[in-house]
């Protein structure tokens, strides 16, 4: 098994106490029981408090815009499908900026892991409300209290048909190592949305606000009932589930592509030559 000393990088220079540490650390543990080299996969990440991962983590890495992680990480998975790629990103990157990314990548079913640190705030700004941050409560910008609804990540993705979705607990490592695991070995886009206190900016969702109302889910549930699965995803006040809330198996927006179904587009050199050749009597 690959030592988590492999993956080791910058120190991390989040605030103490801060959830991204244990998501980092879970990921690690993650990647080393699957077995998986710094140099055998990419991560992409956008702007914010949890795109500041992969700094933190041996691997290879492309920083993008804000909410804008996943149209390079589709790219560079359709370049080389044979090469595991994982998208961190944060509540407000994602969900906010990124929203409608999101959406057309859950749609084509490309086969990356999307891993979103929920801290139900912006953190890297300062503390302003997310689109995860509950209707009512006040932040540095929203002294009377947020006025919009919070969004519901995992109800959206349901709805959408996305082919994997979960929720993890930043406190909750082992369960949550064990939920990274599948969302990776997954064929197909894997939504983890990761509760994640944020000690400096959020005082209401703190990690004893979490540990009175996350549970897991047991062995029991089956995360193939699309019906259930909505009844579990709409359970965000007194009971929070954790776990592997929805799945379904369908074709990746790589398998939909002939030219990449037998081989990598990076291996496909003399097809390329032979493209380009082509493109030449055009100019």
């Amino acid at each position: 098994m690959i030592a988590l000393s492999d993956y080791k990088a910058q120190e991390a220079a989040w605030c103490p106490g801060c959830g991204n540490f244990a998501i980092l650390e879970t990921l690690k543990g993650a990647l080393s029981e699957l077995e998986i080299s710094p140099h055998k996969f990419t991560i992409v990440s956008g702007i914010g408090q949890a795109a500041k991962l992969p700094h933190y983590l041996k691997c290879n890495t492309f920083n993008g815009l804000h909410g804008r992680a996943l149209p390079p990480a589709t790219g560079i998975r359709l370049a080389n499908h044979e090469m595991p790629v994982i998208v961190i990103s944060g509540d407000g990157d994602c969900y906010g900026e990124g929203g409608n990314h999101l959406i057309h990548a859950i749609r084509r079913n490309i086969n990356v892991t999307l891993l979103v640190h929920d801290n139900q705030v912006y953190g890297l700004t300062k503390g302003q409300a997310s689109p995860t941050t509950k209707e009512g409560v006040v932040t540095k910008t929203q002294p009377f209290g947020a006025n919009a609804s919070a969004l519901n990540p995992m109800a959206l993705a349901i709805a959408l048909d996305c082919s994997f979705v979960a929720r993890g607990y930043a406190a909750d490592s082992a369960f949550l190592k064990s939920i990274m695991k599948e969302a990776i070995s997954h064929r197909g886009f894997a939504l983890v949305d990761i509760l994640q206190p944020c000690v400096t900016f959020n005082k209401l969702n703190t990690y004893l606000w979490y540990t009175e109302r996350v549970y897991r889910l047991d062995e029991s549930y089956n995360p193939r009932n699309r019906a259930e699965a909505f009844k579990l995803a709409v359970e965000t006040d007194d009971k929070i589930p954790t776990g592997i809330i929805y799945i379904n198996d369908k074709p990746t927006f790589e398998d939909r592509i002939s030219i990449l179904k037998d081989l990598p587009l990076v291996n496909q050199v003399f097809l390329m030559k032979s493209a380009l050749k082509e493109l030449d009597k055009f100019f």
